[in-house]
C-alpha cells in the first residue's frame, strides 16, 4: 500500500473490535454531525407546531425563503440571526411570565382561545414556555460548533472578502464619506457627479439554457458562463451605481431632514435580497436535480390526510364523516376548498416542472410559503376555533407541507433538469415497476389529465391526439419491454410441460376467483345475517281498527314497557306449543329467543271517538243492511332503527287491509266479536312490509277480538271511545287488552350495510356483471393484437419512443415530427414491425 500506519491499522481494529450496540451510537452521531442543520431545521419547526406564534413564526418562514435556498449552504449570518432571534425570544418570553400583567390573571380562561391576543404573540403564561426554544438553542449551538470544528464557520466573510474586495472598498468609502461634515457636502458637485456616471448595456442575448457538461462543449460552456458573469457584473455594477446615486442625495436630503436617511436604509435592505433573489435565478453553476416525484409523494400524502381528516379543518365537524356526508349529498366548505387548493397547487407545481422555470418557482415558493403560514396559524383557528397546537391532523398536514416546502427549495437551489423524458416508473424494466406503472394507469383520470398538462406545458407540433398516440405506445412498449426481461431472467426450455406447482397455483387461484364472483351475491345475502347479522327489535307497534271507510275506531301503540323479550322459560313453552308442526318448527329454525318481541297493547283506544252525526247515522245505516258488506280495516305500524339499510334510519312499516263479512259487525253495540280479524303473529323482514306468520295460527285461521263503545257523560256532550279485547291470548290478563308476537328478522351490520342494501339483484347487476366485463376482456379479442402483443424485442421501438422525447427537449421539432412519421408508418407496416422486432 501507498501509505501504512500502524496506530491508524491498531485504531481501525480497535473500532472494529467494538460492541455493535457501540458502534451503532457512532454511526448515530456521525450521522447527527453530518446532518447537523437537518436537525436545526426540524426542530426549529418542531418548535413553531406546538407553540403556533407569531414569535416562532419567523424562523421557519427565513428557513424556507432564505436557508434551504442559499448557495451551497446556509450563511453565518442566517445561523447568527437564528441564535440571537432565539435568545431574544427566550428573553421575552421569561419576561411576560409574570403574573402582573393584566392577560396572566385570568388563565384558565384565555389559555384555549386561538384570537386571545398573548396566543397569537407567544407571551402568555404556561408551564414549560420555554422548553423547545432552549433544546432549539441547544441545536444551534451544536450546529455552529460543527461549522467551527471543519472551519466553515467564518468561510463566507473570507470568501466575501477576497472576492469582492472592491465592493468593500466602495461600500466603506460610502460609509467614511457619510462622516464627514456638512460643509465638505457643499463642494459636491451632483449634477455632475450623475452626469460622469455612464452605464453601458449590452444588447440583449438569447436565454441560455442550462446543459449538462455531457452534452455542450467546453467552448460553449465557457462562453455561457463567461456571459453569465459578464451579467452578473453589469448587474452588481447597476446596483453600485444606484446605491451612490441615492446617497449622494440622501446627503443632500439629510441636511434638512432624515427622509434621505430612511430612504438610504431602505435601500441597504433591498438590493441585497435583490441581489440574492437574483443569484438564486441565474447561477453561475447548476447542479441540476429532479426531485419533483418527492415533492408530488409529498403533496399525494396531504391530499390523502385532507381526505380521512377533513373534519380537522373545518367548525364543528370533529365527529363528521366524509362517507356519510357524500351519502346525503353534502359536501363540507371546508373540505372542498382544501381539496381544490391542494390540487391546484399540485396543477401549478407540474406546469412549472414543465415549463422549466426558476423564477416562476421561486415566486410560487415565496407565495405559498407565506399564504400557507398565514391560513394555518391565522385563519384556521378562528375557523375551527381551538388553537393550531390541539389540532393534531392540522399540525400532520403542516409538518408533511414543510417537507415540500424544503424539497421545493432544494429544487430552486439546484435548478430544473434540462431534460424530462418519461415517467420516473419507466426507469427500470423489474416487476415492481410493471405493477407500479399499470396501478399508476389504473387510477382514474390520472393518465389522461397527466397527457393533457404535458401537452399544454411542453413545446411541441404534435396534435393532441397524436401525443396521446405517443403516450400510449409508450406505455404499451414498456409494459413489453418488462416482461421481455422477466422471460430473460427466469426462462423457460423448449418442450418442457408446466409446472404442476405453477398450472395449480395460478389456475387453480383463477378458477377459486372466478367462482366467487359468480355466487359472490349469494353466499354474502346468505351468510350476512345468520353468521353476522344484527338483532333489531321494535321500538313501536300501533294498531289502528277503521269500519267502512269512517273515523278510524281504534288506535293503539306499545312502546319502551310494552315492548318485552321472551324469557328461556316463555321461549320453552313456545316452542313446546307448536310440536309437531312441521311448518311452524321450520319457520321457527330461523328466529332466536332475541328476535322474538311480544307487544302487549291496552284495549282502551287512546284516541277519543270524534265522528259527526251524519257520518254515525250512515255507519248505522250499513250495519243494518245485512244485503251489502261491511268492511273491517285492521292495520299495523312497526318501527325499528339503529341499523342503516337504504338510509340512516331505517323506518319499517306493514300494513294489510283485512275484510270481514257483514254477518261479523251487526249489532256492535254494546259489545260484539269479530272473528278472524286479529293477525298476532307478524313478521318484520328487514324491507319495508311487514306480514302477518300463516305457518303459526291454527288452521291459517286469524284470532278473534271483541268490540264495545264506551260513553262518558250526559247524551249530549259524551265522550266515546272504543274497547277492544283479544280472545286467544297466550298471556292472560284480566283487563282488556290486545297481544302482538313480532318476529324480527336480522339486518346487515353498519359496516356491510351499502352491499346489502344492493339486494341479490342489485349485487349481480353492479358487481358480477361490471367484473365479468373486464374479465371477458382479457380472455376474448387476443387474435386481434397478436401483431402488436407478440413482439420478440421492442428495444428498437423503445429507443424510438426516447428519441422522440429527447429531441422535443432539445427543440428539434422538426426532427420530432419526422420521428413521429416514422414511428406511426412502423405500426402501419407489419412487415417491417418484424424486422424491427428480431431478435439480435
Amino acid at each position: 500500500r501507498m501509505f501504512h500506519d500502524d496506530e491508524l491499522e491498531e485504531s481501525e481494529k480497535f473500532y472494529v473490535g467494538q460492541p455493535r450496540v457501540l458502534l451503532l451510537i457512532y454511526a448515530l452521531y456521525n450521522t447527527l454531525v453530518a446532518r447537523s442543520e437537518m436537525v436545526c431545521y426540524f426542530v426549529i419547526i418542531l418548535n413553531h407546531m406546538i407553540s403556533a406564534s407569531m414569535i416562532t413564526l419567523v424562523l421557519p418562514i427565513l428557513i424556507f425563503l432564505w436557508a434551504m435556498l442559499s448557495v451551497p449552504r446556509p450563511s453565518k449570518r442566517f445561523w447568527m440571526t437564528a441564535i440571537v432571534y432565539t435568545e431574544v425570544a427566550i428573553v421575552i418570553k421569561y419576561f411576560f411570565q409574570f403574573g402582573f400583567f393584566p392577560w396572566n390573571k385570568h388563565v384558565d380562561y384565555t389559555k384555549d382561545k386561538p384570537y386571545h391576543p398573548p396566543n397569537i404573540i407567544g407571551i402568555e403564561k404556561k408551564e414549560g414556555y420555554v422548553h423547545y426554544d432552549l433544546v432549539q438553542l441547544l441545536a444551534l449551538f451544536f450546529h455552529r460548533s460543527i461549522l467551527k470544528c471543519h472551519g466553515l464557520w467564518d468561510e463566507d466573510e473570507k470568501g466575501d472578502s477576497s472576492s469582492n474586495k472592491d465592493d468593500t472598498d466602495d461600500e466603506l468609502s460610502l460609509t467614511g464619506g457619510r462622516r464627514d461634515s456638512s460643509a465638505s457636502l457643499k463642494s459636491v458637485n451632483l449634477a455632475a457627479s450623475v452626469e460622469s456616471i455612464h452605464v453601458h448595456f449590452p444588447e440583449q442575448q438569447a436565454a441560455i439554457r442550462r446543459k449538462s457538461s455531457s452534452s455542450i462543449s467546453q467552448l460553449s460552456h465557457r462562453s455561457s458562463f463567461s456571459s453569465h458573469r459578464s451579467k452578473r457584473d453589469i448587474f452588481k455594477t447597476i446596483n453600485r451605481t444606484t446605491l451612490s446615486l441615492y446617497s449622494l442625495q440622501c446627503k443632500l436630503c439629510d441636511i434638512k431632514s432624515h427622509c434621505g436617511l430612511c430612504c438610504f436604509r431602505t435601500l441597504q435592505v433591498y438590493v441585497p435580497i435583490r441581489q440574492f433573489f437574483y443569484n438564486l435565478i441565474h447561477p453561475d453553476y447548476s447542479a441540476v436535480t429532479d426531485v419533483y416525484v418527492l415533492m408530488f409523494l409529498a403533496d399525494t400524502v396531504d391530499f390523502i390526510i385532507i381526505v380521512f381528516g377533513f373534519w380537522a379543518f373545518g367548525k364543528h365537524s370533529a365527529a363528521a364523516d366524509i362517507t356519510s356526508s357524500l351519502s346525503e349529498d353534502q359536501v363540507p366548505e371546508a373540505f372542498l376548498v382544501m381539496v381544490l387548493i391542494q390540487f391546484g397547487t399540485m396543477v401549478v407545481d407540474r406546469a412549472l416542472y414543465l415549463k422549466k422555470t426558476v423564477m416562476g418557482k421561486v415566486i410560487f415558493q415565496v407565495i405559498l410559503v407565506f399564504g400557507i403560514h398565514f391560513w394555518m396559524f391565522f385563519i384556521l383557528p378562528g375557523v375551527t376555533e381551538r388553537k393550531f397546537s390541539q389540532n393534531t391532523v392540522a399540525q400532520l398536514w403542516y409538518f408533511v407541507k414543510c417537507v415540500y416546502f424544503g424539497l421545493s427549495a432544494y429544487q430552486i437551489r439546484c435548478g430544473y433538469p434540462t431534460r424530462v423524458l418519461g415517467n420516473f416508473l419507466t426507469k427500470s424494466y423489474n416487476y415492481v415497476n410493471l405493477f407500479l406503472f399499470q396501478g399508476f394507469r389504473l387510477v382514474p383520470f390520472l393518465t389522461e389529465l397527466r397527457a393533457v398538462m404535458d401537452w399544454v406545458w411542453t413545446d411541441t407540433t404534435l396534435s393532441l391526439s397524436s401525443w396521446i398516440c405517443v403516450e400510449d405506445i409508450y406505455a404499451h412498449i414498456f409494459i413489453l419491454k418488462c416482461w421481455r426481461e422477466s422471460e430473460k431472467r427466469y426462462p423457460q426450455p423448449r418442450g418442457q410441460k408446466k409446472k404442476k406447482v405453477v398450472k395449480y397455483g395460478m389456475g387453480g387461484m383463477i378458477i377459486v376467483l372466478l367462482i366467487c364472483i359468480v355466487w359472490f351475491p349469494l353466499l354474502f345475502m346468505s351468510l350476512i345475517k345468520s353468521v353476522a347479522g344484527i338483532t333489531n327489535k321494535p321500538l313501536d307497534v300501533s294498531i289502528t281498527i277503521t269500519l267502512g271507510g269512517y273515523q278510524p275506531i281504534f288506535t293503539m301503540s306499545a312502546q319502551q314497557n310494552q315492548l318485552k323479550s321472551l324469557d328461556p322459560n316463555e321461549f320453552n313453552d313456545f316452542l313446546r306449543s307448536y310440536r309437531g308442526d312441521t311448518a311452524a318448527l321450520q319457520f321457527l329454525e330461523g328466529y332466536a329467543r332475541e328476535d322474538i318481541t311480544r307487544a302487549e297493547l291496552e284495549g282502551n283506544s287512546n284516541s277519543l271517538w270524534t265522528i259527526s252525526p251524519p257520518s254515525r247515522m250512515k255507519m248505522i245505516q250499513g250495519l243494518r243492511d245485512f244485503d251489502a258488506d261491511f268492511t273491517v280495516v285492521l292495520s299495523w305500524t312497526i318501527q325499528r332503527s339503529g341499523i342503516v339499510i337504504m338510509k340512516d334510519c331505517a323506518q319499517e312499516a306493514g300494513q294489510l287491509n283485512h275484510c270481514g263479512s257483514s254477518k261479523h259487525a251487526r249489532s256492535i253495540l254494546p259489545q260484539s266479536e269479530i272473528e278472524e280479524v286479529y293477525p298476532y303473529y307478524i313478521k318484520a323482514p328487514s324491507d319495508s312490509l311487514a306480514k302477518p306468520i300463516k305457518q303459526l295460527l291454527k288452521d291459517c285461521k286469524w284470532e278473534n277480538i271483541t268490540v264495545s263503545l264506551v260513553k262518558n257523560g250526559s247524551e249530549e256532550g259524551a265522550r266515546e271511545w272504543w274497547v277492544l279485547n283479544q280472545l286467544g291470548k297466550r298471556q292472560k290478563t284480566p283487563q282488556e287488552s290486545l297481544e302482538l308476537f313480532i318476529f324480527s328478522d336480522k339486518v346487515s351490520p353498519p359496516s356491510l350495510g351499502f352491499l346489502a342494501g344492493y339486494g341479490i339483484m342489485g349485487l349481480y347487476a353492479s358487481v358480477v356483471l361490471v367484473i365479468g366485463k373486464f374479465v371477458r376482456e382479457f380472455f376474448s379479442g387476443i387474435s386481434h393484437s397478436i401483431m402488436f402483443e407478440e413482439l420478440p424485442n421492442v428495444d428498437r421501438i423503445l429507443k424510438l419512443c426516447t428519441d422522440i422525447f429527447l429531441v422535443r427537449e432539445t427543440g428539434e421539432l422538426e426532427l420530432e415530427e419526422d420521428l413521429y412519421a416514422k414511428l406511426i408508418f412502423l405500426y402501419r407496416s407489419p412487415e417491417t414491425m418484424i424486422k424491427w422486432t428480431r431478435e439480435k
